[in-house]
């Protein structure tokens, strides 16, 4: 099952989401998950750990995926 996530502005950046969402603790867990390849978004494998994400895309870090919408 997928976790619904509100994004307010335009975009939120990957490593700001991990931890928003609690799948990370620290902003540096969220960097070593993003180095070590366990991040995909939208299916495909994520390196950049600021990407900025949209309403509209998925993120899967590893049995977990985020659905990223608008408020």
């Amino acid at each position: 099952m997928a976790i619904e996530f509100a994004v307010r502005g335009d975009y939120i950046q990957l490593d700001q989401l991990l931890k928003a969402t609690g799948m990370v603790d620290s902003g540096g867990a969220a960097h070593a998950a993003v180095e070590e390849g366990r991040v995909r978004v939208d299916g495909a494998l994520e390196s950049r750990k600021r990407a900025k994400l949209r309403p509209g895309q998925r993120v899967r870090f590893g049995a977990e995926e985020i659905v990223l919408v608008a408020p």
